[in-house]
């Protein structure tokens, strides 16, 4: 693909250098402290939780390159969870000079029975669909698609055949059974639930690809916390691919991890009692298996004003409310100034919010109506998302797009 470094897209893996515009300032001056502070609250913002932060002050002050990496399946289409959320976050690496990697997991793909299972379709749509879904997603950001490396599994697994299986076992050595059970959740799987052997194997080899790739930081939706812990739990006993700082220093992968998108459907039970709140947030998750419930990257406009339109937004509710959730994490989470309401006649002046809490406040007092944070969610994320409107409007990205579509559908 034009533009981009060696080994990224479809040439195969090569971790490459990481160079920096400037020399750094010396490591105990203001200068080097303030530009630290700087680019650490980069990489802190908007994250539901990062393991830890002491960790990553001092990586950033060892001087040495900073490598990132975020890992997907290519189980479909690339809905604003991963294509906004998260690559608002690669985006936020980028301007703190991190390199980052999108990791196209193909062979868990596999392992987790996605795409029927067929090797070379999940191949092919990783490099002809999904790579390129989430590289418009980052535009729609304000990221660098040709700054970021995009490598395949496959390619990663066949080029470093002997150490990344290795690398496998030894992670697999330094765990016990029980926990690799508790971590397939990380697959969307049920603790508990009766799997085939093989998925046992995913949470090893997803901590394998955090060693293999030289990756300094896992970053991820908040529901791949286990496979991490996994990682930072066995890295001080890893001989094969230990992660070192500038100085050769042993390090645990830091983990950074954006909070997930809630789906725009009704929650399984209404109103939920206040216990049961956590709960009922997590099951709300978006799905891109759910009709209606996921806003795709390329989604066009008809369809975004459409699926808003019948989201979940009960009066006054500010907690379980996927319509709010979306204006602060897609509207004021990536940036925006302000989100302009404008009700239709009869139903009050245009108004302008600056932050979320102004938009809870005016929705819970009744103040602002349903409808009208619908509408202006949609004509929000309508202008956000023609980024990637244009770049599925290449013939061959479209192409790719109607191939997955067509396999998904059936």
């Amino acid at each position: 693909m034009a533009g981009e470094p060696p080994g990224a897209g479809r040439g195969g893996y090569d971790p490459g250098t990481v160079s920096t515009p400037h020399p750094p300032d010396p490591p105990c001056s203001p200068a080097a402290a303030a530009e630290v502070d700087r680019r650490a609250g980069l990489v802190e913002r908007n994250l539901a939780e990062l393991l830890t932060r002491d960790e990553l002050h001092a990586l950033l002050a060892s001087g040495g390159p900073v490598r990132h990496y975020i890992g997907y399946e290519i189980s479909g289409r690339v809905h604003l969870g991963g294509g906004l959320v998260a690559m608002a976050k690669v985006r936020d690496f980028q301007r703190a000079g991190i390199a980052c990697t999108l990791f196209l997991a193909d062979w868990h793909t596999w392992i987790n029975d996605k795409l029927g299972g067929d090797r070379e379709r999940i191949r092919r749509v990783a490099l002809g669909y999904f790579g390129e879904a989430l590289k418009a997603g980052l535009l729609c950001v304000g990221g660098e698609p040709e700054a970021v490396r995009v490598v395949l599994a496959s390619d990663l697994y066949r080029e470093r055949a002997d150490d990344y299986w290795a690398t496998v076992v030894e992670v697999a050595k330094n765990t016990s059974l029980a926990r690799m059970q508790r971590s397939i959740t990380i697959m969307g799987r049920r603790e508990g639930e009766q799997v085939d052997f093989a998925k046992l194997l995913y949470p090893a080899m997803q901590a394998a690809d955090i060693f293999a790739l030289g990756a300094h930081i896992a970053h991820a939706g908040i529901d791949q916390r286990k496979a991490h812990v996994v990682a930072r739990d066995v890295a001080p006993k890893m001989r094969l691919n230990p992660l070192r700082d500038a100085a050769g220093r042993a390090l645990k992968p830091i983990a950074a991890h954006h909070p997930l998108l809630t789906g725009l459907l009704k929650p399984d039970r209404w109103p939920v009692p206040p216990e049961q709140r956590a709960e009922v947030l997590a099951a709300m998750k978006m799905s891109k298996s759910k009709p209606g419930s996921a806003i795709f990257v390329h989604d066009p406009p008809d369809e975004i004003r459409r699926k808003v339109r019948g989201a979940f937004c009960p009066p006054g509710e500010v907690e379980l409310n996927p319509v709010l959730d979306y204006i602060d994490q897609l509207c004021f989470g990536l940036g925006d100034a302000e989100l302009r309401v404008v009700p239709p006649p009869g139903r009050g002046a245009p108004v302008s919010f600056a932050a979320i809490e102004e938009v809870r406040a005016a929705y819970r007092s009744g103040a602002l109506h349903p409808m009208d944070a619908k509408s202006a969610l949609a004509d929000h994320l309508i202008a956000r998302l023609e980024p990637a409107r244009r770049h599925f409007a290449d013939p061959e990205r479209a192409a790719a797009l109607a191939e997955l579509e067509a396999l998904t559908a059936a």
